[in-house]
């Protein structure tokens, strides 16, 4: 039978296909609106994207199975 891949997780989160292994990448939170309140850092470390806590990836692991 084939597996159901979790549509909600698949939009959240980008898979990076290195030579080693896998990386699950998502986006900052809080960057919707106050924005100017914040630092540029602040901001341009919000723009770039993350890699997902080790202890969520063998979740997202089971949550994308033909990623």
């Amino acid at each position: 039978m084939k597996l159901k891949t979790h549509k909600t997780t698949a939009k959240k989160v980008k898979v990076t296909k290195g030579k080693k292994k896998k990386k699950f990448m998502t986006k900052h939170a809080g960057q919707d609106h106050f924005n100017a309140r914040e630092t540029g850092s602040v901001g341009r470390r919000k723009k770039r994207g993350k890699q997902v806590a080790k202890v969520d990836q063998k979740t997202i692991k089971n949550l994308l199975p033909y990623s």
